[in-house]
């Protein structure tokens, strides 16, 4: 009983960091939700004799949980093509204390915008990463969690690193002229200028139930008076707020620098788990 008791506070304590890493390495709240259960239930069975270190020996459990996970995703992906052959999941005894062996880069860049990107990785990139760059767990515990060398981490963190770098730049620019296009739809649609809309929008534009673009810069002229310019989960969108809180998040696709389609969202719990930034005229030169 003493020795569950002391799993379950060391595993509440450190309960944040692990959701926040299984987030960034699944890219869902509730699949990291489901990593820590299982993180959870394979804490609850394991002999803690030997651990020194709980937050290291918690962080590999989490790794493994979400390392599986991701080659389970991957497979499903690539069953129909035939599936890789999963990296070996050897037992590891636990990692020391962090030792990062560079210094932390891109910290920031793991965001909504990117997930894309990293879907792209192998599960075994992704990990490295993640765990390096953002969370500054070092090759040696990394390696030890892929069952590969540090130096075979390190080398697939970079070879990561490489591809989310070039991502970032790309995401930036295309946040940028995104922006200009939804700035330039909200002004149009406040001051009810229907030229301008139906300048802005593909000629089979879509927004809730109305298609076409006469149709849906009629709807929209006059009607953005509340609606702000805002980034959403690292993405230039629109939020109509009251009294401080997000009530509708307009989000908007874009292909050959037309709007394609207007999606707007008003369920309270989607809007609750967003995050949302709003933006100004003097900030645009910082996003």
């Amino acid at each position: 009983m003493i020795e569950q008791d002391w799993l379950s506070e060391r595993f509440a304590e450190h309960q944040g960091r692990l959701h926040a890493m299984a987030h960034r390495m699944l890219g869902s709240p509730g699949e990291a939700q489901d990593a820590l259960q299982e993180t959870w239930l394979r804490v609850s069975r394991a002999d803690t004799g030997q651990i020194e270190n709980p937050a290291g020996w918690l962080t590999t459990i989490t790794a493994r949980v979400c390392l599986n996970m991701l080659e389970a995703r991957r497979a499903r992906r690539e069953e129909s093509a035939g599936a890789l052959p999963p990296e070996p999941d050897a037992p590891h005894p636990g990692p020391g204390p962090a030792d990062p062996e560079n210094e932390a880069m891109l910290a920031d860049s793991v965001g909504a915008a990117l997930m894309v990107v990293l879907d792209t990785l192998s599960p075994a990139e992704r990990l490295a990463f993640v765990l390096h760059d953002v969370f500054a767990v070092s090759f040696v515990e990394i390696g030890g969690i892929i069952d590969r060398s540090p130096a075979a981490a390190r080398q697939l963190a970079s070879r990561a690193r490489r591809r989310v770098q070039g991502a970032a730049e790309a995401s930036a620019a295309a946040r940028s002229a995104k922006r200009d296009i939804v700035e330039a739809f909200l002004a149009a649609s406040r001051s009810g200028d229907f030229a301008a809309l139906l300048e802005l929008l593909d000629p089979d534009a879509v927004a809730l139930e109305v298609r076409g673009a006469h149709a849906v810069a009629a709807f929209f002229a006059g009607r953005a008076q509340a609606a702000r310019l805002a980034l959403v989960d690292g993405v230039p969108a629109a939020v109509w707020s009251h009294r401080g809180r997000p009530k509708a998040v307009f989000t908007f696709t874009i292909g050959n620098e037309k709007i394609t389609s207007i999606t707007i969202d008003t369920a309270p719990d989607r809007l609750q788990g967003l995050d949302i930034v709003p933006l100004h005229a003097d900030d645009k030169g910082r996003r």
